[in-house]
């Protein structure tokens, strides 16, 4: 079954369908009625409330980005941090961060709002181009970490977590990521002699506020339904979805008829890319169960004798590796199932687990040589991937240090959910 899944996925089988075909395979071959494939489907994708969150958050991320709402929310930001030193990185930051709060995804927050900020950036070589796609890039990680979050609701989906608990989770974690970017590129503003950004009039700032206030409280929608109990996670990116189409077709009037199909149309492409993702996951997730595969990674680390410091230790490692090469769906929903069970038995909480691995795996998406952000940087903005590789390792050096603080330090991710009373 492995033999296939490599050879199909290496000869451009989309990764979803070759795990469909391998696990058709063990069946066959082990003798099992092969209808347990659809019958897996139908059960994981239909019979599944928490993915249907999925589509919802992608249609409303796609509404936000058709919408031009990423300008009045980068507006705002150059009026909150633009006078800082190295004013349009720091508002980069902002920016991402704010849009996170409505997109769930990284891909959406650098092909939305950092398209836009990275031409800013380079405009009139105020930023060397390499450093701008590197800053949007890195602050399109805290899309998924700060909630709504699409790569939660999949670790949820395969991990029986709570999904309220972790996107509370992402919150702290996403802010200090956040201030250590800041921090970081107010140093290297002032060493490399960044310019700063012509103040906009704190006068002004009211009107700037009030343009950007409908599509700032979405988030605040979001989570303070969440939270008390209004509605529950997927209802909530119904709700987002719903909001987003109201705000970008009557609050602002910049989606129209047209618009909405290309926006509905993208929004079914990637969908559907992402269910046969799904439907594989959950086939081959039968297969793997039924054959102690998880038991057999739990015997091999108890073997080891590892503590839990140590196995955290490793299955970061583990997973930077793997991030350089595979992609974030591919990680989540084949090989995290492998070590749930192993991280539970050793007592480990699976609420900061999952916080840990999906922000592991938002540093995969910047780390060469595949760092697909980076690819769609270029593609946007015609930056050379190698410029932008030489500016990211800065970045990478602080993100895996933020890391190992996170899986380290427990309380980072888990002081707001318990305190909201959700573990």
């Amino acid at each position: 079954m492995l033999v296939i899944l490599v050879a199909t996925t290496v000869t451009g089988l989309p990764i979803g369908a070759s795990m469909i075909v391998s696990s058709i395979f063990y069946l066959f071959m082990a003798g099992r009625d092969v209808g347990l494939a659809a019958e897996n489907v139908l059960n994981g994708v239909f019979g599944n409330f928490v993915a249907l969150a999925v589509p919802l958050f992608i249609f409303a991320a796609n509404i936000m980005n058709a919408g031009k709402v990423s300008d009045r929310l980068l507006t705002f930001a150059l009026a909150v941090v633009g006078r800082m030193p190295g004013g349009l990185a720091q508002v980069n930051i902002l920016t991402s961060l704010i849009f996170s709060g409505m997109s769930g995804s990284a891909i959406s927050d650098a092909a939305g709002v950092g398209k836009v900020i990275t031409g800013m950036m380079m405009k009139d070589g105020r930023y060397p181009p390499g450093f701008a796609g590197a800053m949007t890039a890195t602050s399109a990680v805290v899309g998924p970490i700060f909630p709504p979050s699409i790569p939660m609701v999949f670790y949820a989906l395969i991990s029986s977590t709570s999904v309220g608990a972790l996107f509370l989770g992402g919150v702290v974690p996403a802010i200090l990521v956040c201030t250590v970017l800041a921090v970081a590129v107010m140093i290297m503003a002032k060493v490399r002699g960044f310019p700063v950004e012509d103040a906009i009039p704190w006068r002004a700032f009211p009107m700037v506020f009030l343009r950007a206030l409908p599509a700032l409280l979405m988030p605040v929608i979001l989570l303070g339904g969440i939270y008390s109990g209004a509605f529950t996670p997927t209802e909530a990116a119904a709700v987002s979805a719903f909001y987003a189409l109201l705000l970008a077709s009557f609050a602002y009037r910049v989606l129209g008829p047209r618009e909405l199909f290309q926006v509905v149309l993208s929004t079914v492409r990637t969908t559907a890319v992402v269910t046969l993702i799904l439907c594989g996951a959950f086939i081959f997730n039968y297969v793997i169960t039924v054959e102690r595969v998880p038991q057999a990674v739990f015997a091999l680390f108890e073997g080891m004798d590892l503590n839990v410091v140590t196995f955290l230790l490793l299955l970061n490692l583990l997973y930077l590796a793997m991030g350089c090469v595979l992609d974030v769906s591919t990680i989540m929903l084949v090989v995290t199932p492998l070590f749930i069970p192993t991280a539970a038995a050793m007592g480990i909480d699976l609420n900061h687990l999952g916080i840990v691995l999906v922000f592991n795996m938002m540093i995969g998406l910047i780390t060469p040589p595949y760092g697909i952000l980076l690819f769609i940087i270029k593609a946007l903005n015609g930056i050379p991937v190698a410029e932008m590789i030489r500016e990211t390792w800065i970045f990478l050096a602080l993100l895996i240090a933020v890391l190992l603080l996170l899986t380290f330090v427990p309380a980072i991710s888990l002081w707001l959910p318990r305190a909201a009373g959700m573990l």
